[in-house]
């Protein structure tokens, strides 16, 4: 369908962007198709749903959980800049560090942020876990690891407090399918939190797929 094709989709949920958003949500799928030629970070056949598949996925932790002005946020493992990107987009005001351990994926994100004039995005090629002495708000992923490695990884990146409006602090990941032994594997069954992307974004592509947060403990 030509509404997931292009940018109308996002539109179709969010109205409240800047032009300079605006400019910066339409030059994405210019500089990705440009990118993905030459390092391939998103798959052929989702290139062409860009908008629906990969960026309005990503606002899905934005329609959980507002982000404050001036909360630092982690991407674990962001690949091409997901969900980092579209969310730093959305949230001008807020610091992201998208970390991944594979070079020619954070060239990519490098770029793409670049050209569409990012300022509060910094990618850095390393393992989450080899992050020393920064800490975080929030820490967000998009489909990396089971749960127990993501929360093992950022547990102690992260600081208690409460800088977005409606979570406190703590990791908010994009997962999909059946996660019930995922979450029972963390121990933490009794605090960890799912909602249904379908719920938020009636659109097919988003069936079996969920936001799921951890609070820092």
């Amino acid at each position: 369908m030509e509404e997931q094709n292009n940018l109308d989709i996002v539109l179709k949920y969010f109205s409240d962007f800047s032009p300079l958003q605006l400019q910066q949500l339409q030059a994405l799928e210019g500089v990705y198709k440009e990118w993905n030629e030459k390092i391939n970070v998103i798959s052929r056949k989702d290139i062409d749903s860009l908008y629906e598949k990969h960026v309005l996925h990503s606002l899905a932790l934005a329609a959980i959980c507002p982000f404050d002005n001036g909360a630092r946020i982690i991407d674990i493992g962001t690949g091409g800049g997901f969900p980092g990107i579209p969310l730093a987009i959305f949230y001008p005001e807020v610091e992201f560090l998208l970390a991944d351990s594979i070079g020619k994926k954070i060239k990519v994100v490098q770029e793409v942020a670049s050209a569409i004039g990012l300022k509060n995005v910094t990618a850095v090629h390393t393992r989450v876990e080899e992050i020393k002495g920064q800490t975080f708000d929030y820490a967000v992923s998009r489909a990396v690891a089971p749960l127990n490695d993501l929360w093992r990884w950022v547990n102690a990146k992260l600081v208690r407090g409460q800088k977005g409006e409606e979570l406190p602090n703590g990791l908010i990941c994009l997962k999909g399918g059946d996660l019930r032994n995922e979450i029972a594997e963390t121990g933490l069954k009794r605090i960890v939190q799912a909602w249904s992307v379908h719920d938020i974004f009636p659109e097919p592509s988003f069936e079996e797929k969920y936001v799921v947060y951890i609070p820092k403990l």
